[in-house]
């Protein structure tokens, strides 16, 4: 009996673990037979051109594609030494006193729905943006900021985790010899919580490259290239929650799904790259 049902619960799991393999390849199928007929048309031109013009039937989903990249690489620059500076401080510098509230505030930002953030990006935080650095206060800074607040709880929670798993022992030890708490946190506890704030920055790398509402409240959905920060904007998911409703053509609504393609792929190689590269320095250096 003990046999059978060992069998069964060793099936089943594994048939769970499989279903997740099995639900992105079905996701990945159906944006690819769906982009097909862009796919036809443009071929890889279409990661390169930037025009994108549905009354002419052209499309092109390089400028969407770079406000992608750009918007996620100045929400990741922005948000990561924040995060892990509050996790640093809860985990070892707050006294117990405040450390309850402000983990509690932090966790509580991750909890804020998404269009929240837009809003108030766009009716406070935009104006404030406009007023330092000119412009309209819509476009890629706006963006990236906005993006980089909603990933920071992500970033600080989980780090805070994985530096409390630090054992006491080796951070006593560490003092018993003269280390200074920076001594200690820099070469004792960052160390040894490596993996678990590695993982934390591609969880939010992940959250910030396909984030759609918060985006498309602040960055205008401008298909242009611009060294200007200020000015509006677009990326990938602002593309599609734009345009997704009232694409008219055939065409234009298989290139909306080109692009839901080209983002899917660059969110499974950028995470699997990552983990892959970085979690396997890791356990190499350990």
């Amino acid at each position: 009996m003990k046999k059978i049902v060992d069998f069964f619960f060793e099936n089943l799991t594994k048939l769970t673990a499989l279903f997740s393999l099995i639900l992105l390849v079905a996701i990945m199928a159906v944006l690819f037979n769906e982009a097909l007929p862009a796919i036809s048309a443009f071929g890889l031109s279409f990661i390169s051109e930037d025009v994108w013009a549905p009354n002419r039937e052209v499309f092109g989903g390089f400028s969407s594609i770079v406000g992608s990249l750009l918007s996620t690489f100045i929400a990741m620059f922005l948000a990561t030494p924040i995060a892990i500076g509050i996790a640093i401080f809860l985990s070892e510098i707050a006294p117990a006193r405040v450390k309850e509230p402000i983990g509690v505030s932090v966790e509580l930002l991750a909890a804020i729905p998404s269009v929240i953030y837009g809003m108030w990006g766009l009716f406070y935080f935009a104006p404030i943006i406009r007023d330092i650095f000119g412009g309209n206060g819509i476009g890629m800074l706006t963006a990236g900021i906005v993006l980089a607040i909603m990933i920071l709880p992500f970033i600080a929670a989980v780090t805070r985790d994985a530096m409390n798993t630090t054992p006491d022992m080796l951070k006593e030890s560490a003092y018993a010899l003269g280390a200074t708490k920076w001594d200690v946190i820099k070469d004792v506890i960052i160390p040894f919580a490596k993996a678990g704030v590695i993982g934390s920055i591609i969880l939010a790398l992940g959250r910030a490259i396909g984030e759609t509402m918060a985006v498309t409240f602040v960055m205008g959905n401008v298909h242009n290239i611009s060294l200007d920060l200020t000015a509006a904007a677009t990326n990938i998911p602002t593309t599609l929650a734009n345009e997704f409703a009232e694409a008219e053509s055939g065409l234009h609504y298989a290139s909306l799904f080109y692009l839901a393609l080209i983002l899917f792929l660059m969110s499974f190689v950028t995470i699997f790259v990552s983990k892959i590269y970085f979690l396997r320095k890791v356990r190499k250096s350990k």
